[in-house]
């Protein structure tokens, strides 16, 4: 049997109902898995199935017309491409933007309209390959087009690809030699792209999963089937049966089988790949003792012909179903997605498909070019008007401004003179003062939500981050350059959040501050795990560090904070066994630094919120209390326990704790004084931290006299 091949918008006759049903068999992978995790943990693979569905359709199409006419006519091709998928994306795009403006938060609107731009100029990818390292946006709730990044590759791929065919076509020369020249093109593409998928999977696990990159082998692998089609490959009826039944259950099997938790696409990526391989090579070569016509069952194919509507529509109504509602159930998920299949078949009706099947537009080319340029034009459009809505922001964060000098007689409660007081209203012994309780509505919040993620050290001007050149740390400085006494800090982003209200305290004590900090890197000497890897260089860097503190700095105090870490190595769900690893370290960290005579105060880790506290906040102005986190399981997670356990018993190291001023009452607030506590779930608002400044100063001066 020869493997057919089937170029999309070929005569029925050359139809494929089994790469339909495929089709079919991807997106409900897809949106069974996006409903609910555990109902398909590696539903996402179908997304993998559908990259391998295109790069044979799509190689097909060049191919046959380079046999048919030895040429390829790149204008018709990007002319069908147009129209077969920027109408319906633009279409979806728009009412995302519209779904944002009725039921998202405003802190995400500016994000969500950089995000409709990206995606309609299908560069998306690339931008959410450059979000994943960015240790602000690890938090960030997903976007709603965040689907847009796999259209992204695959436009990417529709762009190269035919020039690719072309300059292969051209070296091949002859028509026998061509398909062999085709075969070793298309390896020299799959095989560096698979090697790079393996190892940035390992080493860059986010933005290996965006990147095109690392998924040009998928599609190529679906060319070089299609190419094996052209060549006439025969293969017997029950080897074509048992590759393609194989196939299909490769496919199914990678909707459990493949690990969310481990790196991916790599290795993990050959199980849906080459099952959809498999599948497309054997199915019509095993006519009747084949999957083929369960694939091509009527009701599969429906599923599969909206395929592509359904993509683009069920994401977001779940973001937008869960930003209004709040986390869903599986049950309410596959309920969401059940509900898309309504636009979806609306777009498919009276978008797609007239676009599609327009005679006009398939007789005029450049028509077809100026409708996807439209569209195109329309999206982006959308977009940018989109931000003129949350531009400018409705409140800059507060800048940090003097405190009035403190001596010893000032009262705790010391305010700062511009805007609302924060912690001030509370008492000096807060725990249990009323006015930290959290509250249905107040009169105003500070920084308002859409700014709330700015307001903190990273993003003052000019901004500092400290360095390090070969053996030698390079520490940011605030305060008197020549103060007699020197402060320093260490750690990581925990750590940092503090700086707005040490550099308060520096500033009117005539401290020298330095501060040694590196998001992801908590001051300790031992390797521990972000993401569940080693966070490169923090461990070199913390050795810089300790040794700059014991030999050159000498600092009269170091202050520490910490979120919480897995020492590299222990299992993901020991939590005990984190928190033991990690209190060893950090107290063998500070012993080395408290034996060369520097005293070390440890600033316990700041609660937790369950939900991020600017994006609840601006969902929730009139409830309030929907924000709030029950007191117990805020104080338990992060960094707490480990410091607690570290300076437990140790005698130059002093544990200080401001929860009782940051979550006075259960459960604990998200807007205290008329200020907004935190920037994401865990991080202080420089404003709150600002408003601390009296009581941190107090603890400070009792080490420091």
């Amino acid at each position: 049997m020869r493997l057919p091949i089937t170029p999309e918008g070929s005569a029925r006759s050359a139809f494929r109902g089994d790469i339909e049903g495929l089709r079919a068999l991807a997106v409900v992978m897809v949106l069974v898995g996006h409903a609910g995790r555990d109902l398909a943990p590696g539903g996402f693979a179908g997304v993998d199935v559908f990259f391998v569905i295109s790069g044979f359709l799509i190689t097909g199409l060049l191919v046959a017309e380079l046999e048919r006419t030895g040429r390829i006519g790149l204008t018709g091709f990007y002319a069908r491409r147009a129209k077969r998928l920027l109408p319906a994306a633009a279409v979806v795009l728009v009412a995302s933007l519209l779904l944002t403006w009725l039921l998202l938060p405003r802190t995400r609107w500016a994000d969500t309209a950089w995000d409709v731009v990206a995606s309609a100029a299908y560069g998306l990818n690339w931008r959410l390959a450059v979000q994943s390292t960015d240790y602000w946006a690890a938090d960030a709730a997903p976007s709603i087009v965040q689907h847009f990044w796999s259209l992204g590759v695959e436009e990417q791929f529709y762009l190269v690809w035919p020039l690719l065919l072309l300059g292969l076509a051209v070296l091949g020369g002859r028509r026998r030699l061509r398909r062999g020249a085709l075969m070793i093109g298309f390896a020299l593409v799959a095989l560096p792209s698979f090697a790079w998928s393996v190892h940035e999977s390992q080493t860059n696990p986010g933005p290996a999963y965006f990147v095109t990159t690392t998924r040009l082998w998928e599609l190529a692998l679906g060319g070089a089937v299609a190419i094996a089609g052209t060549r006439g490959l025969r293969l017997p009826r029950a080897l074509a049966a048992a590759l393609a039944w194989a196939g299909l259950a490769m496919v199914a099997a990678s909707t459990f089988l493949v690990d969310p938790d481990r790196a991916f696409p790599g290795y993990q990526a050959l199980l849906p790949t080459v099952g959809t391989a498999a599948v497309i090579a054997g199915a019509q070569a095993a006519g009747r003792a084949g999957p083929a016509s369960v694939l091509g069952w009527r009701p599969i194919r429906a599923v599969g012909a909206v395929s592509y509507s359904l993509y683009l529509w069920h994401w977001p109504l779940l973001v937008a179903t869960e930003a209004r509602f709040g986390e869903l159930s599986a049950p309410a998920g596959l309920g969401v997605v059940a509900l898309s299949a309504v636009p979806a078949v609306l777009t498919y009706r009276f978008v797609e498909n007239p676009i599609r099947m327009s005679q006009a537009l398939r007789r005029e080319p450049g028509a077809a070019l100026r409708v996807g340029a439209l569209c195109t034009g329309a999206a982006v459009a959308a977009g940018l008007l989109f931000q003129l809505t949350v531009w400018p922001p409705r409140q800059a964060p507060p800048s940090p401004v003097a405190l009035p000098p403190i001596d010893g007689t000032a009262p705790v409660a010391t305010t700062t003179p511009s805007g609302p007081p924060g912690a001030a209203v509370l008492a000096k012994k807060p725990l249990g003062d009323r006015a930290g309780a959290a509250v249905d509505r107040v009169s105003s919040i500070t920084p308002d939500p859409s700014v709330a993620k700015k307001d903190g050290p990273e993003q003052w001007v000019p901004a500092c981050g400290a360095g390090q050149r070969g053996d030698q740390a390079f520490p940011c400085k605030y305060g008197d350059p020549y103060g007699t006494t020197t402060v320093a800090l260490a750690g990581d982003s925990h750590a940092n959040q503090w700086l707005p209200a040490l550099k308060l305290i520096a500033e009117a004590e005539g401290w020298r501050l330095l501060t040694y900090t590196r998001s992801a890197c908590p001051f300790i000497a031992i390797e521990v795990a972000w993401r569940e890897r080693p966070e490169p260089g923090c461990r070199d860097w913390n050795r810089v560090v300790q040794q700059q503190l014991i030999e050159v700095d000498k600092p009269d105090l170091l202050l520490v904070s910490n979120t919480f870490y897995r020492p590299f190595g222990v299992a993901q769900d020991d939590t005990d066994a984190a928190n033991r690893g990690m209190a060893e370290g950090l107290r063998a960290t500070w012993q080395a630094v408290t034996a060369a005579g520097t005293t070390v105060a440890v600033l316990r880790d700041s609660p937790y919120l369950e939900r991020n506290a600017p994006e609840c906040v601006a969902a929730n102005r009139r409830k309030l209390t929907r924000c709030a986190t029950d007191r117990e399981s805020a104080l338990s997670a992060g960094g707490g326990v480990a410091q607690e356990s570290a300076a437990a018993g140790q005698r130059d190291i002093h544990l200080i704790d401001l929860n009782d001023a940051i979550c006075p009452t259960d459960p604990c607030a998200a807007v205290i004084g008329g200020v907004l506590i935190y920037r994401d779930t865990s991080h202080l608002t420089a404003t709150y931290t600002s408003s601390l400044a009296p009581r941190l100063r107090e603890r400070l001066a009792r080490l420091l006299n």
